[in-house]
């Protein structure tokens, strides 16, 4: 009860604000800051959001009963049905295929059954026979039972192409029909003019290495597994990629082979290649590179259980109030789904992912709420959807980018949320990637209505902007970006916040261990819940749908899909 009474204090305290600025039309001392006009019924519906709300959810979502919510099983299903359910009790219309609440993403499951071989054959020295999940993982993307590979391995360093940063691992080299291998991540730097400096770009990221490769020509991809580099340790990846993973129905070429190895098994390979690993990444980190063929090969032969199946994205919406603009919206995100059971580990074998994303699910759904009991709506429309395989590699939300049920181009704005761990009250805000937006100047208004401090993204180095839903429709140009929580809390230093997103990648992330627990603190849930709401309800009645800046990445897409 003490949880709730702090809330509806700050709540009342931050509504009484907002109303004040809204009349002044001014910030401050008087500057032409934005102004955030929210009407009555906005402010009594923002004050029903309740950190208890969001518990309920979160414990059900990441109860043993669903079973992990796997992509296309029964946990991961009932998930789905218990969102609908909450969508239509909130009273919002289906948004999904043919009246229902469901649109169906076609996908297929793969399975790496134990009859596949892996086997790296170095120029010196006994062959090298993997042992899976402890020594390497893959995948065979092509979607076929069987396919065999015998291929030179070919080290491309970064396996980047680059013209804006004026890099280019490849240098014309031919890698059609090859095998090749390279690092996680990018060109380390400070200088924010490349690459961005430390903060990862899509270059970095393990989804653009697999697709440059199969984009050269080469028949596999083997990235290789450092710590540092990856941002996360070795049991992510071999949790990450165990049982069946699932892809968008192939629609033209694949890799056959789509792998991580473990920095151990680079090593020993590029020794008994005559060279030091140590070496090899150190030259890859230079503008000068040239890919270097090992004198390996890779000879696997991959056998998979193909499964087609259908999984559901859950879409809502609450149509606008203004028939000029009805017909665009403002959208709110969340992957609903985990891991499932992994049969084959002792003892917990259940990834119930309580923090991930469980807590986004309920937030969602809190904020859905919300908008539903209002007693006005918004101008523009307001859609929610919960997403599926996310942890498959954005799955869910990149089909929704391709076929929304409203176009991308009269979608102003998507704001996503992905494990908002419940630490009790913040004193931050992240939204990393809103500043690329026109709609920033109005998110760090209300941050400060909210008292919040906006903070840098923490870890910028893993790339977050790439690794969650917001990034799928980002593609296909809407603006969007994912809200949480930043590092200090309320009655904590900052180090206390560091800590706990520290503990939580190494002992819980993508673990069984990450579980609901009675003593989680959610009003940070519901905090970041009424901020992503008056955020969504002031882009919903603005004149003109939100932008991306002059020479953002995505610009091109956003007018592209205004057309």
């Amino acid at each position: 009860m003490q949880g709730i009474a702090r809330v509806t204090s700050a709540c009342l305290m931050v509504c009484a604000s907002l109303l004040v600025w809204a009349e002044s039309g001014a910030g401050a001392g008087g500057s032409k800051a934005p102004s955030v006009r929210l009407p009555g019924a906005a402010f009594v519906a923002l004050e029903t959001i309740n950190p208890d709300h969001i518990r309920w959810h979160v414990r059900y979502l990441s109860h043993d009963l669903l079973e992990g919510r796997g992509t296309g099983q029964r946990g991961g299903d009932l998930a789905a049905e218990y969102i609908a359910t909450q969508f239509a009790e909130y009273g919002l219309k289906p948004a999904g295929d043919h009246g229902t609440y469901m649109q169906k993403v076609p996908l297929v499951g793969i399975t790496t059954l134990p009859e596949t071989q892996f086997s790296l054959i170095p120029k010196q020295g006994e062959t090298m026979n993997l042992k899976p999940l402890d020594e390497y993982v893959a995948y065979d993307q092509s979607q076929q039972a069987q396919s065999d590979v015998d291929a030179e391995v070919v080290f491309v360093g970064y396996g980047i192409e680059a013209p804006e940063y004026n890099w280019d691992d490849y240098k014309g080299a031919d890698v059609r029909g090859k095998v090749l291998l390279m690092l996680v991540n990018e060109p380390p730097s400070d200088d924010a003019k490349f690459f961005k400096g430390k903060a990862l770009t899509y270059y970095g990221r393990w989804t653009y290495k697999y697709e440059e490769g199969l984009r050269k020509g080469a028949v596999g991809v083997i990235l290789i597994h450092q710590t540092q580099m990856a941002s996360y340790p070795w049991e992510v990846v071999r949790n990450s990629n165990s049982g069946e993973k699932s892809f968008l129905k192939a629609e033209g070429p694949a890799l056959k082979v789509a792998s991580w190895i473990h920095l151990d098994v680079a090593s020993r390979l590029a020794s008994a290649s005559g060279m030091s690993l140590d070496k090899l990444m150190t030259s890859a980190q230079s503008r000068d590179f040239h890919p270097v063929n090992l004198g390996a090969r890779l000879k696997a032969h991959i056998v998979s259980k193909v499964r087609k199946f259908e999984s559901n994205n859950v879409l809502a919406i609450l149509p606008g109030s203004d028939r000029k603009v009805a017909d665009e919206a403002v959208m709110y995100t969340a992957h609903y789904d985990h891991f499932g059971i992994r049969s084959d580990m002792p003892g917990d074998n259940i990834f119930n992912g309580a923090d991930d994303n469980a807590t986004g699910c309920g937030i969602l759904l809190e904020v859905a709420r919300a908008f539903g009991i209002a007693a006005a709506k918004p101008r523009r429309s307001i859609l929610f959807a919960a997403v599926t395989a996310e942890e498959q590699g954005l799955l869910g939300s990149e089909y929704l980018g391709k076929h929304p049920p409203i176009a991308a181009g009269k979608v102003s704005l998507d704001l996503n949320y992905d494990d908002v761990k419940p630490l009790g009250a913040p004193e931050e805000v992240q939204v990393a990637g809103a500043e690329r937006t026109s709609f920033y100047p109005m998110v760090d208004a209300t941050a400060k209505e909210f008292r919040l401090a906006i903070r840098a993204d923490a870890r910028p180095e893993a790339g977050h902007f790439y690794r969650s839903d917001h990034f799928s429709l980002a593609r296909v140009g809407i603006p969007s970006f994912s809200i949480n929580e930043g590092m200090k809390f309320k009655g904590h230093p900052e180090s206390w916040g560091l800590d706990q997103e520290k503990e939580y990648v190494d002992k819980h992330y993508h673990q069984p261990s990450d579980e609901y627990r009675p003593e989680m603190d959610f009003v940070g849930d519901s905090a970041m819940a009424r901020f992503g709401f008056a955020l969504g309800w002031e882009a919903a009645s603005l004149p003109k749908l939100i932008g991306w800046q002059k020479g953002d990445e995505f610009e091109a897409a956003r007018v592209k899909s205004q057309r």
